[in-house]
């Protein structure tokens, strides 16, 4: 009995959330046009609750839960607390573009808060099926997401493109999960890494199983060579779509990289560090050589995200703590960065029309000089240039690739950081010295306006003082991976 009581307080955020989404599509159904702003107000309560439950249930230490298949700890607490954080900002941000799209329904919220829960088992997984079945809620939720403009042939187009090669990256992984489970016995991943520190051999078809399982991850990470549906689907998706796609995901699968290689596969550390080495270097590569030639916006900031995910790799190739802690880092400070880009690019569009282009940002400063500021800060970030979080987060990923011998890996990330400044560089040209294309007012709800302020200038204030979140950060890795 005490175990059971122990198990469901540790899921109760999971729970909360789970039931919110249920009393979301209920309460839908009796609501009229004009009041559902009420299914709004639930939803945020919903990631309020859980993220008073996640904080009161803390414990430092390490707690598991059904029967070894879900871990509590420090890690999983702190990634899910910038997952609701994130996902309140899409809802603040979100509001007005789906209202005027004939989105804001219960659907829309309800499969929102699924891919929270299932983004919360992944962070929360310690066995490879809890891992999977998160990975798979999180990715089915995305995958309907993408095609709720039903009007929308782009979005369905790229909600088909995504199904076919998610499913896809899905079965590798399964697949190479199999070939563990087959080589250790054991789906558990404290079991695995166990088996193997004990002296297990490595045989073949355990390396075969880990190339799937990278090539899986490296799909739902967005990484070279399996990036193809990334700016199809950024580009074809509703942009509130797009800012959920390429933000609070990518801390769920930094968890799962963790938790797979970092925890399960430790002592095979040789073996996943060259395949995620050659991913990082061409992923910076690709990401940053291809996003000059883009004139859209959504599609130059899908490959920046291949970029930014080719640095995320270098940390984690580190393959020590300091490496998973500065990939932490910049895996936050990504999301960040993003969930203000995109929300900017929100702010501009309007009912019929999509700022999606790159000519949408022209003279932008001339229509309103706070609105380009805050772009600019964006923009700063991402290329990482200083004082901001961005370029505190590329220092803190080369430091740890450095510390791990891959010097002539960092002078090559550091040229090509330098080349990628353009296309961002190239953004702040078009909003200060082009003339506007379009002059129409730019209007948003007031709350929208406060908090994209606050996340923008976020960036300058954390990258000024960044000890705040590598502190988090280094309690969240040290706390866990002890």
């Amino acid at each position: 009995m005490e175990n059971i009581r122990y198990d469901l307080i540790t899921a109760l955020p999971e729970i909360i959330l789970l039931g919110m989404a249920m009393l979301v599509l209920i309460t839908d159904l009796f609501l009229k046009q004009s009041n559902r702003i009420a299914i709004y107000g639930l939803s945020q309560l919903g990631l309020l609750l859980a993220a008073y439950f996640t904080v009161t249930t803390h414990a430092p230490s390490v707690g598991y839960a059904f029967t070894g298949a879900f871990v509590d700890d420090a890690m999983s607490d702190v990634l899910k607390l910038m997952i609701y954080i994130g996902t309140s900002l899409i809802f603040v941000y979100t509001r007005q573009y789906i209202q005027l799209r004939n989105m804001f329904r219960g659907e829309f919220y309800a499969l929102v808060l699924f891919s929270v829960v299932g983004m919360m088992i992944m962070v929360s997984g310690q066995s490879m099926l809890t891992l999977y079945v998160g990975l798979e809620l999180l990715s089915l939720s995305l995958y309907a997401l993408v095609a709720l403009d039903r009007d929308n042939r782009y979005a369905t187009e790229s909600a088909m493109k995504y199904f076919v090669l998610g499913a896809l990256a899905s079965g590798m992984l399964l697949y190479g999960m199999s070939m563990v489970y087959g080589m250790t016995g054991s789906l558990n991943i404290s079991d695995i890494n166990h088996v193997l520190m004990n002296g297990a051999k490595i045989h073949a078809v355990m390396v075969l199983g880990l190339v799937f399982i990278v090539a899986g991850l490296a799909f739902k990470l967005g990484a070279v060579p399996f990036q193809m549906w990334v700016p199809d689907v950024y580009e074809g998706s509703p942009t509130a779509i797009t800012m959920l796609i390429s933000s609070v995901p990518k801390l769920a699968a930094f968890a799962f990289v963790i938790r797979l290689l970092a925890q399960a596969l430790q002592t095979m550390a040789i073996d996943w560090q060259q395949m995620l080495l050659i991913m990082a270097v061409l992923s910076i590569v690709l990401g940053n050589v291809t996003a000059i030639a883009q004139t859209n916006l959504k599609r130059m900031l899908a490959y920046s995200t291949i970029s930014h995910v080719g640095f995320v790799l270098l940390g984690l190739m580190s393959a020590s703590g300091n490496g998973y802690i500065s990939a932490l880092f910049y895996i936050t400070s990504y999301v960040v960065m993003t969930l203000a880009g995109f929300g900017i690019i929100l702010l501009l569009s309007r009912k019929g029309f999509e700022a999606q282009n790159l000519s949408d940002l022209k003279g932008l400063n001339q229509r309103s000089p706070w609105v380009a500021f805050l772009m600019l800060i964006v923009m700063f970030s991402m290329a990482g240039i200083p004082p901001t979080l961005g370029f505190y987060a590329k220092f803190a990923v080369l430091q740890a690739a450095l510390q791990a011998g891959f010097l002539w890996v960092v002078v090559f990330a550091v040229l090509m950081a330098v080349i990628g400044a353009f296309y961002y560089l190239r953004v702040i040209k078009l909003m200060y010295f082009d003339e506007p294309e379009d002059h129409s007012p730019i209007t948003a709800p007031f709350d929208m306006r406060v908090i994209l302020s606050m996340n923008a200038l976020a960036l300058l204030a954390i990258g000024i003082m960044p000890q705040g979140l590598m502190t988090i950060c280094f309690y969240a890795i040290s706390r866990s991976l002890s």
